[in-house]
């Protein structure tokens, strides 16, 4: 539906005058859409399509921008494959730790025992990376075999091809025994066998076919999924907060809150922030919802990303139909934030808004909202912190195992320092929360969670946005 819309924007037939109109409608007065203030040097590839998108037909959502800075075909970031890791932009838990993957696979052995060893189990990760923390906990999972021969299927929710083949590699699949994805650009897995066991990946979570128990993992995926950013006005309207092509002296106005604190190098951003006058059929949307409206004052903010709670429902339906489990492990809060949409480039914090596709765009998880989804589908328990949860399982003791495995003094330093990573409230065991998903009809108590209070199943917590 875009290409004929890109295609009129760059011969020249913009439709301007509809999109002044719209505009007019929407903030008061036609917004800059001067192309000249990023030049095509200035811009890549995909920052080149974006501009298109905007100039043919008006600004886009930061859910919309979240989309196709992340995926799409022309330059989308994770199209590029290497992108985690010490090399790449940012390092997730199972690349710090073979013990972080050790420690889930513990945990959803423990909790087959606990639901009574179903016979047939398979496991689905959604966002899977380069396939390490799957690796992690299927090794670790041959060490119990009666639950590893229940296995019968790992499911690989991923869309990049490149990630794909790099899965694939890991999780030590034989190209000989792959099936391809028909009439793609390049080689991309469809299905495979991997030391023993069937691996099939998907675009979408709908692909999913399941006939067994589902243990279901979704580490640093709900992060990436596109949000939405609105700000209530006065009189309790909701405007939503858009991007747009900025002109040659047009500042970026709205700036993220993060940006002033952590000094960021200095960039040309070609794209800035509006905010709508009227409100919008997304913010109407939220409109709808009451928690929002009683909750929120005039200037705060909220970001919202639906795509994340259709995935959540999904994710609750499938675990209570089939007598599955799932832990959902990401960075954030247990209330709604309204200003952390932010990009990731080399380990440090980038202007989101320059060079789309060259860094990681990402926004804290409202586990809260997650778990609001869910609430009539699914139990869930937690989150709790990711070092109380790793604590809980041991990890100290397969640390001290590992220590005792070597006298290299320089590893054993490496392995200490990683635990510390992995557990320290000043690193990533405060930030990173866990949150456990069983079925409805369950009567386990996951562990380490414990028992929530009616309160707190009722209780909305908010974060005021500093005006």
């Amino acid at each position: 539906m875009m290409i004929p819309r890109v295609l009129a924007a760059r011969s020249g037939r913009c439709f301007r005058e509809p999109v002044g109109r719209m505009a007019r409608r929407l903030y008061g007065s036609k917004p800059d859409i001067n192309v000249g203030s990023s030049t095509d040097t200035d811009l890549t590839r995909l920052g080149q399509h974006i501009r298109d998108i905007i100039v043919a037909t008006g600004p886009i959502s930061v859910s919309k921008y979240m989309q196709l800075a992340l995926t799409s075909p022309i330059g989308g970031y994770y199209t590029r494959g290497q992108v985690f890791g010490s090399s790449g932009d940012f390092i997730t838990s199972p690349e710090i730790s073979q013990m972080y993957g050790e420690l889930l696979a513990i945990w959803f052995v423990l909790h087959w025992e606990q639901t009574g060893r179903p016979s047939r189990t398979s496991f689905v990760e959604l966002g899977p990376g380069r396939g390490t923390l799957m690796s992690d906990m299927l090794r670790a999972s041959r060490k119990f075999p009666e639950f590893f021969a229940t296995i019968q299927t790992v499911h690989m929710v991923e869309r990049s091809p490149e990630l794909r083949k790099v899965q694939h590699d890991v999780l030590g699949c034989e190209w000989e025994k792959t099936e391809r994805v028909e009439d793609a650009p390049v080689d991309t897995p469809k299905r495979s066998v991997g030391r023993g066991l069937r691996v099939e990946w998907h675009d979408s979570v709908e692909q999913v076919q399941m006939d067994s128990a589902p243990f279901v993992v979704a580490h640093e995926f709900f992060d990436a999924l596109p949000v939405h950013k609105f700000e209530r006005g006065a009189k309790d309207a909701w405007h939503e907060i858009l991007i747009d092509v900025a002109g040659p002296k047009a500042p970026t106005v709205l700036t993220p809150k993060y940006m002033g604190s952590l000094q960021p190098a200095p960039t040309t951003a070609q794209f800035k922030y509006v905010r709508t006058r009227s409100n919008s059929a997304s913010a109407a949307m939220l409109m709808r919802d009451p928690r929002v409206v009683a909750q929120f004052e005039q200037g705060d903010k909220v970001e919202v990303a639906p795509e994340g709670a259709r995935i959540m429902a999904w994710l609750a339906e499938l675990i209570s139909e089939h007598g599955g489990l799932g832990l959902v492990i990401d960075y954030g809060q247990d209330w709604t934030q309204g200003d952390t949409f932010r990009g990731i480039r080399k380990h440090k914090f980038a202007d989101p808004l320059s060079c789309p596709g060259s860094m990681d765009l990402t926004a804290d998880v409202d586990f809260s909202y997650l778990r609001f989804v869910a609430r009539d589908l699914a139990q869930c328990h937690g989150p709790i912190e990711q070092g109380t949860f790793l604590h809980a399982l041991g990890i100290q003791a397969r640390l001290q195992q590992l220590l005792n495995s070597t006298k290299d003094r320089k590893v054993q330093q490496d392995l200490v320092d990683c635990y510390k990573r992995l557990t320290d409230p000043q690193s990533m065991g405060r930030v990173y929360k866990v949150m456990a998903v069983l079925p409805k009809s369950s009567t386990c108590m996951p562990v380490p969670f414990a028992p929530p209070t009616k309160d707190e199943l009722n209780k909305i917590k908010v974060e005021k946005i500093v005006k």
